[in-house]
C-alpha cells in the first residue's frame, strides 16, 4: 500500500507522486490526469490514499483507493 500526492509544479505541469519517492510518477498537463495517475499507480500497489493539492498548495481533497485503509466505513 502506497500513499501519492497530486500537485501542480513550478514548470505549470500536475504531478503524481509517491510521499516516499525522490521524483514524480507522472506529469500531466491537467489536474484530472495526474489524478488518475495516481489512483492507478495506487490500485496497482494494493491501494492508498491520495491527497489532492489545489494551485495554491493546499490540500483540498483526500480520496482511498481500495483496499486502502479508509477511516470511514460508509461509501463517499
Amino acid at each position: 500500500m502506497a500513499n501519492y500526492s497530486v500537485y501542480k509544479a513550478d514548470d505549470g505541469e500536475w504531478k503524481a507522486k509517491r510521499d516516499d519517492a525522490t521524483r514524480a510518477g507522472s506529469s500531466s498537463r491537467t489536474q484530472s490526469d495526474a489524478i488518475d495517475d495516481a489512483r492507478r499507480f495506487a490500485a496497482g500497489s494494493g491501494g492508498g490514499d491520495i491527497s489532492i493539492h489545489g494551485v495554491d498548495g493546499k490540500i483540498r481533497a483526500k480520496d482511498t483507493v481500495p483496499p486502502g485503509n479508509d477511516p470511514r466505513s460508509i461509501p463517499g
